[in-house]
């Protein structure tokens, strides 16, 4: 399975959550080691799950990125016309 994890940088360095895994979260000094330590947080957290006798939610989340025009580039499209 592939679960979505978000990374955020931080203050002091970066953290992680899966939308699909509630609770699932996780920290770390640089990127590498926050995706680290959420690969063991979301096999700890679905273990965890298993062991309550709870059902391991599928993946369901995904993401995408919208672009857009920044103020700037907007000013200086009006400035050629």
């Amino acid at each position: 399975m592939k679960y979505l994890v978000v990374i955020e940088p931080t203050d002091t360095g970066y953290s992680a959550y899966s939308p699909d895994l509630p609770g699932c979260v996780s920290t770390g000094p640089t990127r590498e080691k926050v995706e680290q330590n959420m690969q063991e947080a979301v096999e700890f957290h679905l273990e965890g799950l298993r062991e309550e006798g709870y059902s391991v939610p599928e993946p369901s989340t995904s993401s995408s990125y919208v672009e857009v025009i920044a103020r700037v580039e907007l000013e200086e499209l009006s400035l050629r016309h």
